[in-house]
C-alpha cells in the first residue's frame, strides 16, 4: 500500500493544506487589481498559483514512492545538476531577467528559479557529507571547511543572480545542521562570525543593499522612494487591527504596495484578517517547524541519522524562510525578496516547498516502519 495512504502525520498534512488554501485565497485577493490592469482577468495570478499547487502536490505525491535512502544514493549527483542549472542561469540569453535579477530558467513558457531547488539540494547533499564524513566533522577542521567550501561556491553562483536572501537561507541552515551534527562549538562560532562579517560586507559594497539597509532602519524619513515598499506594509499590518478590514477589502492592495502577492502578501492577510489571522498563520508555521524537528529527532533515536538530518534541513529551511519573511512585512529585517513558504505566489518556491513536505512525511513513514519492524521482531523473541 501506498505510504501516502497509511502512517501519515495527519496533523502536519492539515496544517499545510490550511496554509495552502489560505495562501490561494490570499493570492486571489491581492492580486486581482494587478491581474486585471495587466491581463484584463482579475484571476490570472489565481489559476497560475492553483496551477503551481497543483503541480506542487502531484511531484509531492509521486516523491513519496521513493525511500530516503535513494535521495542519500542520489544526492551528490543531484547537487551537481543543481549546480549546473545555477550556472546557465548566469549564461546572457539562457537566464530570464525579471526585476533586475537574471534568477530564472525558461521553461516552455514556465519561468523556474533553481536558487529555490538548491536549498533541498543542499540539504540532501550535506546529510550525506556529515554521515559520510562523521568523524571528520566532529574532529577536524578539515571536514568542516570541506562542507563550507561547497556552500560557498554555491553561493557565490546565487550571489552573481543576484539572490542576497536565498545566500542566507543557505548559510544559515548549512550551519545549523553542522552545529547539530556536533561540530566543535569553537569551530562553529568562528564560522558563524566569518559569515556574519563576510555578508555584512556584501551589504556595504552593494549601493542597492546598502540603500535596503537605511530605509529599513528608518523608512519614515523617505517614505515616497527608498521606505515606500515599507511603509506601505506598516500601514497595511497597522489597518488590520484585531479582526481585519475584512477578506478582499484591503486598501493598500490597489496598487499602492508593491509585490503584494509575492514577497508582502503577509502584510495583506494582516491588513484583511487582522490579528487573528496573524496569530493563525505563525501558529501553524510555528508546529510545522516544530514537527520537522519532532520528526527528525525520532529519527535520530532510531538511527536513521541521514533522515534526521534531512528532517533538521527543511526544518530549518522552513523556519528561517518564515521568520525572513514575516521580519520583512513587519520592519524587523531589511527587504529580502524571500516569499512565504506554501502561501506567496510563485511555481518555483511552491514546488520545492511540496516536495520538503514530502519527505518530511516520508521520513515519518520510514520511522513507522522501523518501529514496526522492531515491535515484531521482539515478539518474535518472546515466541
Amino acid at each position: 500500500m501506498p505510504p501516502f495512504i497509511i502512517h501519515f502525520d495527519k496533523k502536519l498534512i492539515f496544517a499545510c493544506l490550511i496554509l495552502l488554501l489560505l495562501g490561494l485565497v490570499m493570492v486571489a485577493s491581492t492580486s486581482m487589481t494587478l491581474a486585471q490592469k495587466q491581463f484584463a482577468d482579475p484571476l490570472h495570478y489565481f489559476w497560475k498559483q492553483l496551477h503551481y499547487t497543483g503541480l506542487g502536490l502531484s511531484l509531492a505525491i509521486i516523491a513519496l514512492f521513493f525511500p530516503i535512502h535513494l535521495w542519500r544514493i542520489l544526492s551528490v549527483f543531484l547537487l551537481l545538476f543543481g549546480i549546473i542549472l545555477l550556472i546557465l542561469v548566469l549564461i546572457p540569453g539562457v537566464g530570464h531577467v525579471v526585476n533586475g535579477s537574471m534568477r530564472w530558467l525558461n521553461f516552455g513558457g514556465f519561468n523556474f528559479q533553481p536558487s529555490e531547488l538548491i536549498k533541498l539540494l543542499m540539504i540532501l547533499y550535506l546529510s550525506g557529507y556529515l554521515i559520510r564524513r562523521s568523524q571528520a566533522v566532529r574532529e577536524s577542521l578539515r571536514g568542516f571547511i570541506n562542507a563550507m567550501a561547497v556552500l560557498i561556491f554555491i553561493s557565490s553562483l546565487i550571489l552573481l543572480e543576484p539572490d542576497y536572501g536565498t545566500t542566507i537561507v543557505l548559510f544559515a541552515t548549512a550551519l545549523g545542521m553542522l552545529f547539530l551534527a556536533g561540530v566543535p562549538i569553537q569551530q562553529f562560532v568562528l564560522w558563524v562570525f566569518i559569515v556574519s562579517i563576510t555578508l555584512s560586507l556584501l551589504i556595504l559594497l552593494a549601493p542597492y543593499r546598502l540603500e535596503r539597509l537605511t530605509a529599513f532602519m528608518n523608512p519614515w524619513a523617505d517614505p515616497f522612494n527608498s521606505g515606500f515598499q515599507l511603509t506601505q506594509a506598516l500601514i497595511a499590518i497597522g489597518r488590520g487591527e484585531l479582526w481585519g478590514v475584512g477578506l478582499g477589502n484591503s486598501v493598500q492592495k490597489l496598487t499602492y504596495l508593491p509585490e503584494a502577492h509575492t514577497d508582502f502578501l503577509f502584510a495583506i492577510l494582516a491588513e484583511e484578517l487582522g490579528l487573528v489571522g496573524v496569530v493563525l498563520v505563525i501558529g501553524l508555521f510555528g508546529f510545522i517547524v516544530l514537527r520537522a524537528f519532532a520528526i527528525a529527532i525520532q529519527a535520530e533515536r532510531q538511527g536513521l541519522h541521514y533522515s534526521a538530518y534531512v528532517g533538521y534541513g527543511i526544518g530549518l529551511t522552513f523556519g528561517l524562510q518564515t521568520s525572513i519573511n514575516l521580519g520583512v512585512n513587519m520592519g524587523l529585517l531589511p527587504t529580502k525578496g524571500l516569499t512565504l513558504p506554501f502561501m506567496s505566489y510563485g511555481g518555483s518556491s511552491m514546488i520545492v516547498t511540496c516536495l520538503m513536505l514530502a519527505l518530511l512525511l516520508r521520513i515519518d513513514y520510514e520511522i513507522q516502519q522501523h518501529l514496526h519492524q522492531q515491535k515484531a521482531g521482539q515478539n518474535n523473541q518472546f515466541k
